[in-house]
C-alpha cells in the first residue's frame, strides 16, 4: 500500500486514515464541556437521579474497558507472518488458528493491503479445540533502491478478529458488523520476509504448514467413494437362490417319474 511522503508525524496519521479499521472510533470528552453540562444540568430531587443513573456507565461496558480482551484464539506463529522473498512473484504464508475457548468461534481475517494480498479461507468457524491452517497470498513486489527487505518487517500488517456463536451458526462477514460490542482483536501480524536461499528454522516451519494445508484441501475437495453395494454379495444371493430352485426342479423330477 503506497502512502505519500511527508513528515513522520503525518505519514502515520495517513496510515490510519487510509485503514479504517486499525483506528479507534471512541474520541475522549473535554474536561470543560463536561464541567459546563454539570454546572447547568437542573438539580431535580428525583429527576436528577433517574437522569443520572441513565448516564452512568454500566459495570460490563466499564470491565471491558479495564479488562484485557479474552482470548478465544491460538495462532502459530503467534504475531508474524513469514514469507519466502521473491520479488516479481506470488509468495505464500500460513498460519494455524486453534479455537482454544469451550465455545464455538468464528473468526475473520483483515488486511491493510487488500489489493495485493488475500487469504484462504478469509473466515470460518471453530468448534472447540478444532483448528485449521489459514494460507496466505502476497505478491512481493520488487525493493526501491534495490535495498533487500531480508529479515526485516514489511509495511503490510494482517489483523485476526474473532466472536463467539453458538453452535450451528454459519460464517458470514456480516456478523462482526452486527456484534460490534462483542468482537476481540486477536492479534496483529506483521509480515516478515526470509531469504529462501539460506536454511531457517521458520521458513521450514513454514514449508511443513504449507504442506499439511494443501493435503487438508486436497482431501476436502476429493471426491467420495463410491459406497453402492458390493456385488459379491449380490452374487452370493443370487448364486443361493439359483440352487434352492435347482434343487426343488430336481425334487419335480423325481415325484414325476415315481408317480409314473
Amino acid at each position: 500500500m503506497s502512502i505519500a511522503n511527508g513528515h513522520h508525524h503525518h505519514h502515520r496519521h495517513k496510515k490510519w486514515r487510509l485503514c479504517p479499521f486499525w483506528q479507534s472510533t471512541t474520541a475522549p470528552s473535554s474536561p470543560s464541556s463536561s464541567t459546563h453540562n454539570l454546572h447547568n444540568q437542573p438539580q431535580h430531587q428525583n429527576g436528577g437521579v433517574a437522569s443520572k443513573a441513565r448516564s452512568a456507565p454500566t459495570v460490563s461496558s466499564v470491565a471491558r474497558s479495564i479488562l484485557p480482551a479474552p482470548r478465544r484464539l491460538r495462532l502459530d506463529p503467534s504475531s508474524k507472518l513469514y514469507f519466502p522473498y521473491e520479488p516479481g512473484k506470488q509468495a505464500r504464508s500460513a498460519v494455524r488458528i486453534k479455537n482454544s475457548s469451550k465455545s464455538h468461534v468464528v473468526f475473520k481475517f483483515q488486511t491493510t493491503a487488500p489489493k495485493s494480498c488475500y487469504m484462504r479461507p478469509p473466515g470460518g468457524v471453530l468448534a472447540p479445540g478444532e483448528s485449521v491452517i489459514a494460507i496466505v497470498f502476497k505478491f512481493v513486489e520488487h525493493p526501491e533502491n534495490n535495498e533487500k527487505p531480508i529479515n526485516q518487517k514489511g509495511k503490510v500488517k494482517f489483523k485476526i478478529m474473532s466472536l463467539k456463536v453458538k453452535k450451528g451458526t454459519d460464517y458470514v462477514p456480516e456478523l462482526f458488523d452486527e456484534q460490534r460490542d462483542q468482537v476481540t482483536v486477536e492479534r496483529i501480524l506483521q509480515v516478515v520476509f526470509l531469504d529462501p536461499g539460506r536454511h531457517n528454522p521458520a521458513l521450514e516451519k513454514l514449508k511443513r504448514q504449507l504442506a499439511e494445508a494443501d493435503a487438508a484441501l486436497e482431501a476436502r475437495t476429493k471426491p467420495p467413494a463410491d459406497t453402492a453395494p458390493l456385488v459379491v454379495g449380490e452374487g452370493l444371493v443370487i448364486d443361493e437362490w439359483k440352487e434352492r430352485r435347482e434343487k426343488y426342479l430336481a425334487r419335480q423330477q423325481v415325484e414325476a417319474v415315481d408317480s409314473a
